[in-house]
């Protein structure tokens, strides 16, 4: 099975040592980050830094300034932690770099990658981004209460869709890829670990969680009133099924649709998830055009999706048949175990067609609860259920024991 890992460019920036180290792994690609979302980054390997802080949503090369001229919503150039906050390394030009920020982060990696003999692929995070929320707070999901999600874009709104679709282009289509991962193309919601999160007091399963993911801005009021539904009434009924739930008088921890409708209704359920997969479904249409349009023939778009259309997050909920009628195939969280990767994997088996890529993300960090020690089982699983290719979470942020796990699971 081809199978991919996923890489930082700091992981692979001044230290000359980290493309070979990646490609000795086994693997024939690399998904490289040229659009991604705050974080924090352990570097075990790397020679000169072992912590790496994105302070903010970036892109990691020089974004296009004809593209993003006097526009308002825009992507941020990345600072110096995208290059890991390090000066010019052994093998690196000084042209890579701009004076105080990032430069070409990307580019500098993928050219090295490229030289050990990987493909190189883009890994672009869309609709995640909480410094956009910060300084354009009407862009964000507005819950049922009238709270903001800073880190989650609203899809519905024209000028996000907009920015995403030519975020999309632009990070995706990078000189050497050739290919892309479109990560959170579609609904943020609540879930999502912020600084010193306090919110585990009551446990939220998927009902909860979706209710309390539901936007209730202007845009999605007018999608819910054009649906035939009064937005007042839905917010309404959206807390009133929660109540129970924040008093602990009903678990919040179950999943699946049905116990969306047994909190909501069925009406209500089925005419917000209407209204959502509409929204989603027509955004990730015009992202893949997009990248299709700015991309050389051949090039491969893939999405990081969840099959249940009503889940949030970094793998969006899909219609599966309307999804993979545009898109080359789907990156799938396949972590957690036999039930986890059937429930990722068996719905699609129908809606395959000839070339459709089927790829299950592997967890193989032991500190986030991977398994390397068993990822030749666990890909052979992912297989026998229709998986055609591997994706592995993540050659930068495994110790040195997990990726001698990898290499030997991969010979």
């Amino acid at each position: 099975m081809r199978t991919s890992a996923f890489v930082y460019p700091w992981d692979v920036v001044g230290d000359p040592e980290a493309a070979e180290r990646i490609a000795a792994l086994g693997v024939q690609q690399v998904t490289l980050a040229s659009a991604y979302h705050s974080t924090r980054a352990l570097t075990p390997r790397h020679p000169r830094h072992r912590i790496v802080t994105a302070e903010h949503s970036a892109v990691l090369y020089p974004p296009d300034e004809q593209r993003w001229e006097g526009r308002e919503l825009r992507p941020y150039p990345a600072g110096s932690w995208a290059r890991g906050g390090v000066g010019v390394g052994a093998g690196v030009g000084a042209g890579d770099f701009d004076r105080d920020g990032g430069g070409d982060a990307f580019g500098t990696a993928a050219r090295a990658l490229a030289a050990a003999g990987l493909d190189v692929h883009t890994w672009v995070v869309l609709a995640h981004n909480s410094r956009l929320g910060a300084e354009h707070p009407a862009t964000s999901v507005v819950n049922a209460y009238g709270d903001r999600y800073p880190w989650a874009p609203c899809i519905a709104q024209p000028a996000v869709r907009t920015y995403l679709v030519d975020l999309a282009a632009e990070a995706a289509v990078r000189p050497g890829a050739g290919g892309t991962e479109l990560e959170s193309l579609g609904w943020y919601g609540l879930a999502h670990l912020h600084a010193h999160d306090k919110i585990a007091g009551v446990p939220l399963g998927d009902a909860a969680q979706y209710l309390m993911s539901l936007c209730f801005c202007a845009h999605c009021r007018d999608g819910y009133a054009g649906l035939g539904a009064d937005p007042a009434d839905v917010a309404a009924a959206v807390r009133r099924a929660l109540a129970p739930v924040f008093e602990g008088d009903a678990p919040g921890d179950a999943a699946g649709l049905p116990a969306i409708e047994r909190l909501l209704g069925a009406e209500l359920t089925a005419l917000t998830l209407t209204w959502r997969t509409q929204t989603a479904g027509s955004l990730q249409e015009r992202a893949v055009a997009a990248v299709r349009a700015a991309a050389a023939p051949g090039f491969q778009v893939l999405m990081h999706a969840d099959p249940a259309p009503y889940r949030c997050g970094a793998n969006a909920g899909v219609e599966p048949a309307r999804v993979l009628a545009h898109a080359d195939g789907l990156v799938l969280p396949c972590a957690g175990g036999p039930a986890a990767r059937e429930a990722m994997l068996t719905p699609l088996a129908p809606h395959r067609r000839e070339g459709t890529v089927l790829a299950a993300n592997l967890t193989v960090v032991s500190g986030m609860g991977g398994s390397p020690g068993t990822l030749a089982e666990d890909a052979a699983h992912a297989a026998a259920l229709g998986a055609t290719e591997l994706r592995l979470y993540h050659a930068g942020l495994a110790s040195d024991a997990d990726l001698r796990a990898v290499r030997s699971a991969l010979a």
